[in-house]
């Protein structure tokens, strides 16, 4: 499995170097939401941060409504979470 991924992140950071900055912004939302995995995903806005932990889930993009979607646990109960893509940042956590 760990093969499967390095292969595919090698094709993605070969692909990655041939785009404008825009279509790699785009490659990557496509890519986190199809990728399952853990995540911590942040989002700020001036003073504002929030973060939330996302366990063996997906980060879901909607590039059109401008919103990434996900399931995360917080103080024990597992929450839906809605995010603006401009001001969210996605992490995968090893």
């Amino acid at each position: 499995m760990n093969v499967v991924k390095t292969l595919l992140l090698i094709v993605a950071l070969v692909t990655l170097g041939a785009c404008t900055e825009e279509q790699q912004n785009k490659l990557s939302r496509i890519g986190v939401t199809w990728l399952e995995g853990d995540y911590k995903v942040t989002y700020a806005e001036g003073g504002h941060v929030k973060s939330w932990i996302v366990k063996g889930g997906k980060v879901t993009s909607e590039p059109a409504k401008g919103y990434y979607y996900f399931w995360a646990r917080q103080n024990g109960e597992k929450i839906y979470v809605q995010t603006p893509i401009e001001r969210t940042y996605i992490e995968e956590i090893p």
